[in-house]
């Protein structure tokens, strides 16, 4: 039962953020994405900040300082922009397929960097799973397009973020890191219009409301991951987070008109098929290794 209201929470959340990036791309039309992405974190910032005055916690905790906690902060500053810079680009059909090898960098990156156990199974369900990408991506002899690379640089930031994530050592609260990296939205999404030349624009009453549901949306798709991560298995939950693709394929066509052809789809398929297999090989990994401890 646990498992099943872990699943229903992450399929929600997921429907939640596929929701908040069609919002995000109309808005991309009439509003700089640098400004969106600060008005974003100042909004985020405020609800945690109050969410803590609330609860009678410290807004900043001593961790807030440690060098990995700002190392995870910056990834999160580099994924957010560069994915929601694509977003305003590519269709959210192509940026959400780029953006499902994330599980697979950071399994990667986990045996890199972390120096956690990988097997051939595995690693071979990663190339499988970057062939997809490729399928996707499709480069060909005139290379990727720059925009296309922009969604990859989103995609690698926010799994470095998460590698950073399992890296930090310090006690600190989800809720903590992400009013950390809310904070620097702020000012990295006014630096972003400073770089593209876009100056702030006065924004109507219907925009300002939009760009207010979409904070609301994030922080409920926030707090409904952190539910889901707190029942039942976690890798049985968390394999209910390619449901976003299947959120952004069927809205992207819905709403934005999109159409992807048979090759993206494929790709995606191939992806998806490759993460769920390493999800459930990190799962199996993680309960040998847990029996065996129990044995001695």
């Amino acid at each position: 039962m646990e498992n099943i209201r872990g699943a229903a929470l992450m399929t929600f959340s997921m429907l939640a953020f596929a929701v908040e990036d069609v919002l995000i791309k109309t808005l991309g039309a009439r509003i700089p994405a640098g400004q969106i992405i600060s008005i974003i974190g100042a909004g985020g910032a405020l609800a945690f900040a109050l969410w803590f005055i609330t609860k009678g916690q410290s807004v900043f905790v001593a961790a807030h300082l440690n060098r990995r906690v700002w190392l995870r902060g910056l990834f999160e500053v580099v994924g957010t922009m560069l994915f929601i810079t694509a977003l305003m680009r590519l269709d959210i059909t192509m940026l959400s397929a780029i953006i499902q090898a994330t599980p697979l960098v950071v399994a990667m990156g986990g045996a890199v960097f972390l120096g956690q156990t990988v097997g051939w199974k595995r690693w071979s369900a990663i190339l499988v799973g970057f062939v997809g990408v490729l399928i996707i991506i499709r480069p060909g002899l005139d290379g990727i397009s720059v925009t296309t690379l922009i969604g990859v640089g989103g995609m690698l930031g926010l799994a470095g973020r998460d590698l950073a994530t399992r890296a930090i050592k310090v006690p600190i609260s989800g809720a903590h890191l992400s009013l950390h990296a809310f904070l620097l939205l702020i000012p990295a999404g006014l630096a972003l219009c400073f770089l593209n030349g876009q100056p702030i624009v006065a924004m109507s009453m219907s925009d300002s409301a939009i760009l207010v549901g979409c904070i609301a949306i994030a922080l409920v798709a926030y707090l409904s991951i952190v539910a889901a991560t707190r029942a039942g298995d976690a890798a049985f939950i968390s394999m209910f987070r390619y449901t976003r693709m299947l959120f952004a394929l069927v809205l992207g066509m819905v709403i934005l008109h999109e159409r992807p052809d048979a090759m993206t789809l494929i790709g995606v398929a191939i992806v998806i098929t490759a993460g769920l297999f390493t999800f459930i090989r990190e799962a199996h990994a993680r309960r040998t290794s847990q029996a065996l401890a129990d044995q001695l």
